[in-house]
C-alpha cells in the first residue's frame, strides 16, 4: 500500500503589528476658565436675585432670573464636555 504523503505545515507567523493612528490634540486652555467662569456667572447671577428680593440684576425677568442664572451654569458643564 502506498504511504500519503505528509504535509509540512507553515511556520507560525504572527499577524502584523496594528498601526496606531496619531491622534491630533489641539490646545484646550480654554475650556477650565470659561467653565469656571460660567458658573461663577450662574451662582453671582441668582445670589444677587436672593440678596436684592428679586429687584436686580434684570427687574423684568422676575423669578426668570433664576432660569437664566441655570442656564449660564448650564453651558458650563457644557463646556465641561470639551475638557480632556
Amino acid at each position: 500500500m502506498p504511504k500519503s504523503r505528509i504535509r509540512k505545515k507553515a511556520d507560525y507567523t504572527p499577524p502584523p503589528a496594528k498601526q496606531t493612528a496619531a491622534i491630533k490634540l489641539t490646545n484646550r486652555a480654554w475650556v477650565a476658565p470659561v467653565m469656571l467662569a460660567l458658573f461663577l456667572i450662574g451662582l453671582a447671577w441668582i445670589v444677587v436675585f436672593y440678596v436684592t428680593d428679586g429687584s436686580l440684576p434684570i427687574d423684568k425677568l422676575g423669578n426668570w432670573n433664576i432660569v437664566v442664572g441655570f442656564g449660564f451654569i448650564a453651558a458650563g458643564f457644557g463646556v465641561s464636555t470639551q475638557w480632556k
